[in-house]
């Protein structure tokens, strides 16, 4: 999987988490999240979880600036 794509996955979904916000649809939960990161690295030895995951809960931008992308 490419940069691209880890970017795209996670604001899918982070934007379906702030869609089930006011929904009421469930959320993707954390540890979800976090299978989800595991499964990015085994794609990718490059990936880097921890700015994926800031990315999906919105505490940095996709490139890992404090900035995010909409």
């Amino acid at each position: 999987m490419t940069k691209k794509g880890f970017i795209a996955l996670a604001a899918m979904i982070r934007d379906y988490n702030e869609e089930a916000d006011s929904s009421g649809f469930p959320r993707f939960s954390l540890r979800q999240i976090q299978l989800l990161a595991d499964f990015c690295y085994q794609q990718n030895e490059d990936f880097n979880r921890e700015r994926w995951l800031g990315y999906v809960a919105g505490t940095n931008g996709p490139n890992g600036g404090t900035e995010t992308a909409d």
